[in-house]
């Protein structure tokens, strides 16, 4: 061996021919260390320091209001509620934004989407002397809608007979009669005090709010009317881009602070921001809704709160089953102790090739769904005002007051009765309609109850995700972040069974068999016969069948069921485990009944004494919450699912809100009550904390991430 090289050893290592190397051992220094070890160490430790040294220092915050320093920010759908935690009640505002619109980028004619079904073309007016409420023979069979709606009319019909109330013979062929031959009354502008000032045409660039809804022809103005926000998750259908809709929903909340709340851009950064999110959130919509509030902005912190935890703040109860009825959407989960609980959670997803996270998407159906089935119902009784078009936001607005004025859930009030309502659209003088209606007025919030009427695959046409499928969270996702057990208890009778023709049944839990083909006929009429009979100790299925799974509405949008064995008190529901699925959980569980979803979102808390727990606190809140009868109904319905199926089930009970709070923001107000806590402090994530950590900020704040 040459002179001055080493003795070479023998590699036993099997890695001579790559460039791997081995790390060296772990210095027993690094283990031993106490860095980050300790929470006095920590980023937000170090935060809490800084903020008790400013308290101190500045003199003048110690006097001020407690909450008059953090804002409450509540996006929906259709209404922006924004307002300091020390407000009585939020400023609500319209989310809806015109822009002006270059010549090459003007907008085309305004479309309406129907979500419901409409009866065949020459089947839309009840002919005079026909009552389509007498029997299911008075409409011509072939057509589904026909068949939809005497499903729908027979379980009233059912319930008035239970509660011993007079049907009124020949109602529908009298009020259709009075309909069609009444003529409006032409009142003068002069003689009209709630006269609308209409926007002929302007040269401002933004629009939003009531002033966005007041554009007379928003096409011929050259302006592009959209709503930022669908539901619980972005407009990604009527926007081109996501930088649009996030630009339009910061121009709402700069335009509400200055005008409203008179605090302008440069004093941002002295408040504290309240943010309330949906309950299965989108990451995208949260992220995206973060950064416009800490780095577009400029506010000083930030925290967020989901609704149905905000709610239970707002009505001062611990754990709640809550029910969030909002326009497009509806949201139910149950909140333990200060924490929602996931498996309860409801919720319905993007199609499958565009799902990157769970969308926030509820209850696919909600007030607007009410709406629209409204218009549907009077046109079938000669609705008088016959140029109403849907798509035009006056004519919506009408709808709208007269689903408040008009719709009821309690039985009781179904009577032939005469109703007036004014028309007031651009360039006309206001019209004065009269309008007589028999059990259209309740007909039309039941089909919440009775989904058969909505059609869900419209409401995915055109659906985009708001991210790329490329771009990777900061936070690894769970199976719980598309699925929960909610919706597994709900769509268990349409998952394939194994390979080894053995039932997929939960751990420790009720059997939940998937049917054969030739049994779900009978079972769906049973199951007809349980969600249309009122609710009363003898209702509902025989007491052998101690639990039952109500499942989605199949293609004919009929309530599917599967009956169950008989489960212990205190059974632990947990979800099967499926490797992959063949249909998409999330959008069929989001065709369920809302009585049934609340069941099934109750089930999947627990054994018997959850369920128990959370139907004797079930907490309604949403504009759709304020129909009169809402609380009877779900009670009596909840009560002929529940009784038979668990023991020693006593009264289900649908709690009362506070005492003159409306229920439209209680869930602002539940915000507000936790931005004035001296607990809120551990939660705030500053704008330095946002640029190094991002969505993890969150996670380390919050319990649901």
């Amino acid at each position: 061996m040459p002179r001055g090289i080493p003795n070479a050893k023998r590699d036993e290592t099997g890695m001579r021919y790559t460039s791997f190397s081995v790390p060296l051992a772990p210095n027993p220094k690094h283990m031993s260390a106490t860095y980050l070890k300790s929470e006095t160490q920590t980023r937000w430790a170090r935060n809490a320091i800084a903020k008790s040294k400013a308290v101190v220092e500045d003199g003048t915050s110690l006097d001020r209001r407690r909450g008059s320093q953090v804002l409450v920010i509540h996006p929906g759908s259709r209404f922006i509620r924004i307002g300091r935690a020390s407000d009585t009640n939020p400023v609500t505002v319209p989310n809806v934004v015109a822009r002006k619109t270059t010549e090459t980028q003007r907008p085309s004619s305004q479309t309406f989407v129907e979500h419901i079904s409409r009866p065949r073309k020459g089947t839309q007016r009840v002919p005079v002397g026909h009552s389509a409420n007498e029997s299911s023979g008075s409409s011509l069979p072939e057509d589904p809608f026909d068949a939809k709606i005497s499903a729908i009319t027979t379980s009233l019909r059912e319930r008035m007979r239970f509660y011993k109330l007079r049907v009124t013979p020949n109602a529908t062929s009298i009020a259709s009669t009075f309909n069609e031959s009444f003529k409006p009354d032409i009142i003068a502008d002069h003689n009209d005090p709630y006269r609308v000032d209409w926007i002929e045409s302007s040269t401002e660039d933004v629009y939003i709010g009531e002033q966005a809804l007041r554009i007379a022809d928003p096409d011929l103005s050259g302006y592009a009317v959209r709503w930022p926000i669908d539901g619980t998750n972005f407009n990604m259908r009527d926007y081109p881009s996501l930088q649009l809709v996030l630009s339009d929903i910061e121009t709402i909340i700069r335009i509400t602070l200055s005008n409203k709340l008179s605090i302008s851009k440069h004093e941002y950064k002295n408040y504290s921001v309240v943010l309330v999110i949906p309950d299965f959130y989108d990451r995208v919509y949260v992220r995206e809704l973060c950064k416009i509030i800490l780095v577009d902005m400029g506010f000083k912190q930030l925290c967020a709160q989901q609704e149905s935890l905000a709610a239970t703040y707002g009505a001062g109860i611990s754990n709640a089953c809550v029910v969030d009825i909002g326009a497009t959407t509806t949201s139910i989960a149950c909140v333990d102790e200060g924490l929602v609980l996931p498996d309860t959670r409801y919720a319905t997803c993007l199609p499958r090739q565009l799902r990157l996270t769970c969308s926030s998407m509820s209850l696919n159906m909600g007030g607007d769904d009410i709406t629209e089935f409204l218009y549907v119902l009077l046109e079938r009784i000669n609705f008088p005002y016959r140029d109403m078009n849907l798509a035009h936001a006056y004519d919506w607005s009408k709808m709208e007051e007269l689903k408040t004025k008009l719709c009821t859930l309690a039985e009781g009030d179904v009577a032939l009765n005469l109703y007036d309502f004014v028309v007031r659209r651009p360039d006309r003088p206001a019209e004065k309609y009269g309008l007589r209606a028999y059990d259209e007025i309740i007909l039309a919030p039941m089909c919440i109850f009775e989904p058969r009427v909505i059609e869900f695959d419209r409401k995915r046409v055109g659906l985009r995700a708001a991210s790329h499928s490329d771009i990777t969270e900061d936070i690894i996702e769970h199976q719980s972040d598309h699925v929960t057990n909610a919706m597994m208890i709900s769509t268990q009778h349409l998952i394939p069974t194994a390979a080894s023709d053995q039932p997929v049944t939960p751990k420790n839990s009720i059997r939940g068999t998937p049917v054969a083909q030739e049994q779900e006929q009978e079972q769906e009429q049973e199951q007809e016969q349980i969600s249309s009979h009122p609710a009363d100790d003898s209702t509902g299925p025989p007491a052998d069948a101690l639990d039952i799974v109500v499942d989605v509405v199949e293609a004919d949008n009929k309530p599917a069921t599967q009956p169950n064995a008989k489960s212990n008190n205190n059974t632990v529901m947990e979800a099967p485990q499926h490797n992959s699925h063949s249909i998409d959980i999330c959008f069929e569980a989001s065709k369920l009944p809302l009585d049934v979803a609340i069941f099934n979102s109750a089930r999947a808390a627990g054994g018997d004494d959850k369920i128990r727990k959370y139907l004797q606190a079930v907490l309604v809140i949403g504009g759709t919450a304020l129909i009169p009868g809402m609380a009877h109904a779900l009670e009596s319905r909840l009560q002929a699912i529940a009784t038979p199926l668990v023991p020693n089930m006593e009264k289900v009970q649908i709690i009362a809100p506070p005492k003159d709070v409306d229920l439209r923001v209680l869930a602002w107000k539940g915000a507000a009550v936790l931005g004035k806590m001296d607990g809120v402090s551990e939660l705030w994530v500053t704008a330095s904390d946002w640029d190094i950590f991002g969505m993890r900020a969150l996670k380390e704040r919050c319990f649901y991430l």
